[in-house]
């Protein structure tokens, strides 16, 4: 199976989506529920754009002996690249393909991630099948997923977070930008935003690393860092909130600035490529989680295909690190990269 075969089957599973070459947002612009962004898709699109306006600068005259490593100590763990599948649900709802379960379609995700040595989120939603299939994944997959809660009264959080914990998950996040989804107010089941003293009962609820999704200011960034977040993902849900959000790269910088080393920073958003992993890693991101590709190679190649899409990635990843001198991730800073708009 070549990756150009998982894009072709999932162009024929999928109704709503077109699962375009390059997944920008344009052609699906205003599908919700669907695969786009809310309105003018102007939430998605900007996520994309903002990262084509960022050059990489090539570097290559450095020892190259030690080659290219991308391996990131996260969650207590070891992950081969710092690029994670982001929670995703709705292969019917949002894909229009009917040859593809739910549990299927959260198993290709986790399954294909653990393949590449990396972890999948896993998603939430009004039937507490889905968030149960992720349970049961992440236990099949030794605790190598992140189950995403969304936010629902405390108490049915509480309980969710506790079947987390007996599966074995090596983090539990909450994606408190689902408050705005227009999906779970039509299916009767809305959620509301979450207070600093709902966090605060929350991440002390439980000895599981906490991440808070859905944060594109630095005001809520550090209340999440002095609550005792572990991490925190800059994220407008794929701009299914509302079509007016920021690129969420674009704020990358002034949240690292805000928090320093407090807590970890993942983002996600129109990240297409194994270079916009790159610049938002020099902009301060500690890792990335992307959606509608990895959504795409589920579809089309099940846990084979997700397996695929990631080594792909981290392939482009590391052709850029090898042109740029870094032997390491970690060796991505800010001086790598220059914004076309300020030359």
């Amino acid at each position: 199976m070549t990756y150009d075969e998982v894009l072709a089957a999932a162009r024929e599973k999928s109704s709503k989506c077109k699962v375009c070459p390059v997944c920008n947002g344009l052609a699906c612009k205003g599908m919700v529920p669907g695969p786009g962004a809310k309105g003018d898709g102007k939430s998605f699109t900007n996520c994309v754009e903002y990262l084509r306006n960022i050059d990489i600068m090539m570097d290559p005259v450095f020892d190259n002996s030690a080659g290219q490593d991308g391996g990131v100590e996260l969650f207590g763990r070891r992950l081969s690249m710092p690029v994670m599948g982001a929670p995703c649900g709705g292969a019917g709802m949002n894909f229009g393909c009917a040859d593809v379960s739910e549990y299927q379609f959260t198993e290709a995700q986790v399954m294909g991630a653990l393949q590449a040595g990396t972890i999948a989120f896993t998603p939430d939603a009004p039937q507490d099948e889905m968030y149960l299939n992720g349970i049961e994944l992440t236990q099949k997959a030794g605790g190598m997923a992140v189950p995403t809660i969304k936010p629902w009264a405390n108490d049915k959080i509480l309980r969710h977070i506790r079947l987390a914990e007996d599966a074995g998950a090596v983090a539990v996040c909450c994606d408190v930008d689902s408050a705005g989804l227009i999906n779970l107010k039509l299916l009767g089941k809305p959620v509301d935003p979450k207070s600093a003293k709902d966090l605060e009962t929350l991440i002390s609820a439980t000895k599981l690393p906490f991440i808070v999704k859905g944060i594109v200011t630095v005001r809520a960034a550090k209340i999440a860092a002095e609550l005792g977040a572990y991490g925190v993902v800059i994220s407008t849900h794929g701009g299914r909130i509302i079509p007016d959000a920021p690129a969420t790269a674009s704020v990358i910088e002034e949240i690292r600035d805000a928090v320093g080393g407090q807590l970890k920073i993942f983002v996600d958003g129109g990240i297409r490529s194994g270079g916009d992993v790159y610049k938002c890693l020099a902009l301060g991101a500690d890792a990335v989680l992307i959606g509608r590709p990895v959504c795409h190679a589920a579809i089309g190649g099940g846990a084979e295909g997700v397996g695929l899409y990631f080594e792909k990635i981290k392939g482009e990843l590391f052709d850029n690190m090898l042109i740029t001198g870094c032997n390491t991730v970690q060796q991505i800073t800010r001086d790598k990269i220059r914004n076309r708009n300020s030359y």
